[in-house]
């Protein structure tokens, strides 16, 4: 589903020497895998998976989503892969103040070719365990429920792949525990996906760790023993 070769992502800057984020990266995932990107601060797996994700553009390299080279296809083209395709979880959770649990999940349909708005953010509630909280407000939810509301926003247009950046990071390790289960679920439903984070330990509960350092990755391996 992705294949990366010889990725390169250089950031001009105003003052000073271009920061290379990225260098040379080779990476293929397959469909239904479910891979942690893991690295400290610094070490390029944001930009990796804003540039897997189809949010950036590589400075140099092949990269080539479903069989096709990116630079095949125009800017709406990705923007339609984007919404239709792919599904993003932010550490940050995104939700409107003012909007309710079901109306936050509706927004990515209103982009989309869909008709069904109701029922299918009531079905995403639901594969997330919300659906007893649709009319809730974000304010009235735990850091936990949140998490899961901005889950089931990138599970609404039924994603092929889900990219989750630092998902856990402003949980408690009880709710951060629950939204990596509800991964795993989905994960084992055939969804592909691609966890971003600096915790070893949650990196542990992916199929499969790739490692960054430097803009370079330094070890890919599977994980061995039950998840």
């Amino acid at each position: 589903m992705i294949e990366l070769n010889g990725i390169d992502k250089t950031y001009e800057r105003s003052e000073g020497a271009p920061v290379q984020a990225l260098a040379g990266i080779d990476l293929s995932i397959q469909s239904g895998e479910f891979v942690s990107v893991v690295g400290a601060s610094g070490s390029g797996k944001s930009t990796l998976m804003n540039i897997m994700g189809l949010l950036d553009q590589p400075t140099k390299g092949s990269y080539r989503f479903d069989q096709r080279e990116i630079g095949q296809f125009t800017v709406d083209e990705l923007a339609q892969i984007r919404n239709e395709r792919i599904g993003f979880v932010f550490q940050s959770f995104h939700l409107l103040a003012r909007t309710s649990a079901l109306e936050n999940v509706e927004l990515p349909l209103i982009y989309s070719s869909r008709r069904e708005f109701r029922s299918l953010a009531e079905k995403a509630l639901k594969a997330v365990g919300l659906e007893d909280r649709s009319n809730h407000f974000p304010s009235e939810l735990s850091g936990g429920q949140q998490q899961r509301v901005a889950i089931a926003r990138a599970l609404v247009n039924e994603p092929d792949i889900l990219f989750a950046d630092e998902p856990t990071g402003n949980l408690d390790s009880q709710s951060g525990g629950e939204i990596i289960e509800i991964f795993k679920e989905l994960n084992e439903q055939g969804k592909t996906v691609i966890l971003v984070t600096h915790d070893e330990g949650l990196a542990q509960n992916a199929t499969r760790i790739v490692r960054l350092s430097d803009g370079r990755i330094v070890e890919d391996r599977a994980v061995e023993g039950d998840r």
